[in-house]
């Protein structure tokens, strides 16, 4: 633990949007990071010298399809090759998409005895592994799973918080906490398919500027007068969400991969809401740097720059190295990258298809069924859970929070039990809340019985 404990109240009040600390800041006032692509020079009676080596930037070329699917394969192949080199077993994490799936085809062409990790929930909806399993078997690989009760995710979570020295609140990370934990029985290097998402263009969201496009002709009146009438909507109405994000100039309505509470719930759950931080405070310096970019070169921009060291890298990174685990990550190859800023963003998101042209690239080596799967995401069944098994768990640690200098706690418990009504689906709202208050008592009230004797928290069954 630190000597100083005092919270950084502008990291807390990002972190509500984000669900991780953005740039250089963590919860604690007194640590700053370094940022990616910096290193820091310190010489004798100076000064500390932090100096940017690198940066993450989309040009665009001309080329055929075919062209960059060639550069594409080859880039991969020589990545996955150089991340298998190792004197230890390496091994693959595979869900049942299509990054993890592209590592483990490649990887096995190098190591035909490759050994494949997975796990999942026992909820119905919410268990890739039959699909990592099949996927496994038609590229002749091993595959070792392990499927997650309500009651393990309880247990584990202090544990977890802990590991993450920040508070991240992604619930895709805590089964990758099980992952590695499970990794780490049969290898001691894991391939990961990190970055494939942001890199090439595999969120669905990156279709939004096509989807989109109508209000760009419907006149600035007419969309203050749309924008000002969804606001009337009630919340949960189909619809509100599309007319407010089309009435919304991109800078102000993207902001990354998760957004989770905006300013005006932000003031009814801080105490100290400070009205000079709003989220965009955190992209508009990124967006100011791509001025004249493709929106979806944009929106791509500020995931690798916010969302994918903030939370993925950050998930990937603690979570192996909690079991010991090394992670490799063949996606994020300074090469790889070379060959993907060049792609321009119609062969990234064409027709629909999210990472159309890596898609492309794979073709023969990958399955079809597999290559052209809608994508899964990593879901957690918190929405259910926080319904069911684990109210009782999340009221307990709302009450027993000594956060009520910094959260209005009346109003989580409020969107714990509209959550559980069924009306509005809030969980991502309250996983964002219970990961701070978790954190909070590790870190700040210092009770490590919480981490080394879970049980005592969670539901008896």
């Amino acid at each position: 633990m630190i000597g100083d404990k005092k919270i950084d109240q502008v990291a807390l009040q990002h972190y509500l949007t984000f669900q991780y600390v953005p740039s250089s800041d963590t919860m604690h006032k007194a640590i700053k990071e370094l940022p990616p692509g910096h290193f820091i020079t310190k010489k004798l009676n100076h000064e500390l010298v932090i100096t940017k080596y690198w940066q993450a930037d989309f040009r665009p070329v001309v080329k055929t399809e075919e062209q960059f699917a060639k550069e594409i394969k080859t880039s991969l192949y020589d990545s996955i090759e150089k991340h298998m080199r190792s004197d230890v077993t390496v091994g693959s994490f595979l869900s049942g998409g299509i990054d993890s799936s592209i590592i483990t085809a490649i990887a096995r062409e190098f190591n035909p005895k490759l050994k494949t990790l997975s796990v999942g929930f026992e909820r119905p909806g919410y268990n890739e592994i039959n699909l990592a399993q099949e996927t496994a078997e038609e590229l002749r690989v091993d595959n070792f799973s392990y499927t997650i009760t309500a009651q393990e995710f309880m247990d584990e979570f202090p544990r977890f918080v802990w590991h993450m020295d920040d508070p991240l609140a992604d619930p895709a990370a805590v089964p990758q906490f099980f992952l590695s934990k499970l990794a780490r029985k049969h290898v001691k290097v894991a391939l990961s398919g990190e970055g494939a998402d942001e890199i090439f263009g595999g969120y669905g969201i990156y279709n939004e500027p096509h989807s989109l496009r109508m209000f760009a002709n419907t006149g600035r009146l007419t969309n203050y007068a749309i924008h000002y009438l969804a606001r009337l909507m009630p919340e949960g109405v189909k619809g509100k969400s599309f007319l407010l994000r089309g009435t919304t100039s991109l800078e102000n309505r993207y902001v990354g991969n998760a957004k989770i509470f905006d300013e005006v719930e932000k003031k009814k759950i801080l105490k100290n809401y400070n009205t000079n931080y709003p989220y965009i405070a955190v992209t508009n310096p990124l967006y100011q740097k791509t001025v004249g970019y493709s929106p979806i070169d944009r929106m791509q921009l500020i995931d690798i720059n916010t969302w994918l060291s903030g939370d993925l890298l950050l998930n990937a990174d603690r979570t192996t190295m909690a079991h010991a685990l090394e992670l490799r990550t063949p996606f994020l190859d300074k090469e790889v990258f070379n060959v993907a800023k060049q792609i321009p963003a119609n062969l990234r998101i064409a027709n629909g298809t999210t990472k159309y042209i890596l898609r492309k690239a794979v073709e023969g080596i990958v399955p079809n069924d597999v290559l052209y799967r809608k994508k899964l995401g990593f879901p957690v069944p918190i929405r259910h859970w926080l319904k069911d098994e684990m109210y009782e768990w999340a009221l307990q640690i709302i009450n027993d929070s000594q956060t009520d200098h910094l959260l209005n706690k009346k109003y989580v418990v409020d969107l714990l039990n509209k959550h559980k009504s069924g009306k509005i689906d809030y969980s991502r709202k309250i996983w964002v809340m219970l990961t701070f208050m978790v954190w909070h008592r590790v870190y700040i009230e210092d009770k490590q019985e919480f981490i080394i004797e879970p049980l005592s928290y969670a539901v008896k069954q």
